[in-house]
């Protein structure tokens, strides 16, 4: 297959024609009698409102030259506020500004920081301009690892090193696992080397190729500093958790946030502070944490090290993360923010402003989820005035392979370049994309997006929320179809995977890769169900009611690191097991969906969270239940004994206040007795709750 070429666009702004018209066709006779790899084409704009059409309009727009004498708002700031509006709207535009050598340091003072250089209008050099031009491209769009990897494998040198297939040679002439060979193909395998070329840098420890494209991805993200990670976000998540946080601190979070976050806690032996998430029960899905309760945490744990949430969600909802953010950094508690599935945000309007632009100290980012890079391909950036770099490297090598798989590494170096130089283009077709497949969707009269008012729940419908419009939430309840059904039928039949389902919803992830082949057969689909429609059942399903989240009875990394003991969740008649009551957890248990945890290590068992269990083992949608033990086929809960609670070095964090009054240990085994005094509810009204 023949390299594509890529086009490239320069506009130069000027409302000066005796200026304009010899500087157009100076570049343009530069761009034809000097190299031009990335086919730069020049343009031009007589106003500031015309150059920012051109700016919205133009996805293969890459540069911007502003005559300085633009009229308008005086002597210069025409031209200024020009640069301002642009690196506003497409901070990866590079802008040039065209001005007298006397001017220059009153623009660099006003304007240094969206300006990546200048040329001299007096003396003017076309074929200089064309050069620094087609140089700030050939920067921007530099993968120097992938590079490196690419020369490497072309040198052919011969394999004296791991890994053990000898860049493939083990399999291709095998009869046995050839197709293998034959499936992932000659490059993928001989690009998997090891840290034995020196080359190609070393992922614990970067000083070359590695680093830059490193230094690169912070630059196009908008970052002091970013970290390359080949473990997914899930492990990213750990390493920040382990930075920031010494035993015993405090952690504020989303009780919704991804396992990886609970996992953290547990390995940074932090104490967390959950904050309940909002819940949509009409369709199973979890909302943002109300405003007013991650404010009143602040304030009642004013000596919270870090809180971490989640943005965008899953499905899509986005916090007004700024006010949040500085009240969080006015108690001196540092902000992390999970954006695993929101890292395309930085290259369109639509979706800004990013958790970095509000201010977040660390942002972890899936790369592989909404760019373009392999699985697991991720990275971290930081932008901490404090930040601790030693300390972060030596937590980021205790989880990090000393056999890093290279191809993620290019893959992330090759995914930044590409959104630093199309990502526009790309997500505004992206946007285009999910309104009309909102449309026909809609207008099948069976099927319908969500939009935000049916996704938030009351409690946070005043906290500016707002929806990512590529994630689309599809509401099938009229379909007669159930979720499964639905998902089953799409792949068998349609050839279609989707992302996700709850029990009444589908939910469909448009990226940088959707076309419109895609969406054609994505909306055939759906008007062939929605014409083949089956019964609606007189009894729909609703999502139980997540239990609020009880209390610790001990710090997480203390109740899981002890052996505890199984005890079945269902006693002999089927019902909640009472023993359960009061005892302490050592386990994540959590349901998917929707995924969040109903139990954490540490906490106390309390009826409403047996019996939210049941419900969903034995409703009529049984779901995934994570963390329970199997013991003879039946489902157990690990719990701390007596002892163990009694000797858990953080048990004495947890005691009531009045200890110090003398009263020891007993407030506890009060609260405990209190809580085994409630009705536990039958699975008979179980089954009644979960079905209106």
């Amino acid at each position: 297959m023949p390299s594509l070429k890529p086009v490239s666009r320069a506009l130069v702004v000027s409302n000066d024609a005796a200026w304009l018209e010899p500087a157009l066709s100076g570049l343009a006779s530069a761009s034809a009698r000097l190299d031009n790899p990335f086919g730069i084409a020049f343009v031009s704009a007589h106003t500031g409102d015309h150059a920012m059409q051109t700016v919205k309009a133009d996805g293969d727009l890459q540069l911007v030259v502003i005559d300085k004498s633009l009229a308008g708002l005086g002597a210069g700031q025409a031209a200024l506020d020009l640069a301002n509006r642009i690196n506003s709207w497409r901070p990866e535009l590079s802008l040039y500004v065209v001005l007298s050598d006397d001017e220059r340091a009153m623009v660099e003072e006003l304007v240094s920081h969206a300006v990546d250089g200048y040329f001299d209008r007096d003396e003017p050099d076309y074929h200089g301009w064309f050069r620094i031009l087609s140089a700030e491209l050939a920067e921007k769009s530099a993968t120097p690892f992938y590079d490196a990897l690419q020369a490497y494998v072309k040198m052919a040198k011969d394999s004296w090193h791991s890994p053990g297939h000898s860049g493939g040679d083990s399999l291709k002439n095998s009869p046995w696992v050839s197709d293998f060979y034959e499936f992932v193909g000659e490059n993928l395998l001989r690009a998997d080397l090891s840290v034995s070329v020196p080359m190609l840098d070393s992922l614990l420890h970067p000083t070359g190729v590695i680093a830059t494209a490193q230094n690169l991805a912070a630059t196009a993200f908008g970052a002091r500093k970013t970290y390359l990670a080949t473990n997914g976000t899930s492990t990213t998540n750990k390493i920040i958790f382990q930075t920031l946080l010494a035993p015993g601190d405090k952690l504020l979070l989303d009780r919704n946030c991804h396992k990886s976050v609970h996992h953290g806690v547990i390995l940074s032996d932090a104490r967390p502070i959950y904050l309940d998430s909002s819940v949509c029960r009409e369709f199973g899905i979890f909302g943002p944490v109300p405003k007013a309760t991650i404010y009143r945490a602040i304030k009642e744990n004013p000596d919270a090290k870090a809180l971490i949430l989640t943005c965008c969600t899953y499905d899509g909802m986005l916090y007004d993360l700024k006010p949040i953010v500085e009240a969080a950094h006015k108690a001196g508690i540092k902000v992390i923010i999970d954006e695993a599935w929101y890292a395309f945000a930085r290259f369109h309007p639509a979706f800004r402003p990013t958790a970095l632009e509000c201010g977040a100290d660390y942002v972890t980012q899936s790369i592989h989820k909404t760019l373009t890079s392999f699985s697991q391909a991720s990275m971290v950036h930081v932008n901490d005035p404090e930040f601790d770099e030693h300390l972060f490297r030596e937590n980021f090598n205790m989880y990090a392979s000393t056999s890093p798989q290279y191809a993620l590494i290019a893959s992330l170096d090759v995914g930044r370049k590409q959104a630093m130089m199309e990502g526009y283009k790309l997500l505004d077709r992206t946007l285009k994309l999910g309104a009309e497949l909102r449309q026909k969707i809609n207008s099948t009269g069976v099927f319908r997006v969500l939009d935000i008012g049916d996704l938030l729940p009351d409690e946070v419908r005043n906290d500016g929320v707002r929806l990512d419009p590529t994630k689309l939430t599809v509401d099938i309840s009229k379909s007669g179809y159930s979720a499964d059904e639905m998902e089953q039928v799409l792949f068998d039949k349609y050839n279609i995977q989707g992302e996700k389902s709850t029990f009444s919803t589908l939910t469909l992830l448009l990226g940088v890769g959707t076309t419109r082949s895609k969406v054609s057969r994505l909306c055939d689909a759906m008007f062939r169900l929605a014409k083949d429609r089956r019964r609606v059942p007189k009894q729909s399903y609703r999502m139980a009611e997540v239990p609020h989240f009880s209390w610790l009875a001990c710090l997480p990394r203390s109740a899981f690191y002890e052996s505890g003991e199984c005890l079945y969740l269902l006693d002999d008649d089927g019902r909640p097991n009472e023993a359960l009551t009061g005892r302490v957890c050592c386990d994540q248990v959590l349901a998917y969906p929707p995924g969040i945890p109903v139990l954490v290590p540490g906490q106390v068992i309390t009826p409403p969270i047996t019996s939210y269990l049941a419900k969903l083992l034995k409703g009529n949608k049984p779901v995934e239940v994570h963390g329970l033990a199997d013991i003879d086929g039946e489902y157990a809960v690990r719990v701390l004994t007596q002892e163990e609670l009694e000797a858990a070095p953080s048990r004495s964090l947890f005691l009531q206040d009045d200890e110090k009054a003398g009263d020891g240990d007993r407030q506890q085994p009060q609260k405990v007795q209190q809580l085994e005094q409630l009705p536990v509810p039958s699975a008979d009204s179980v089954t009644e709750e979960v079905h209106d």
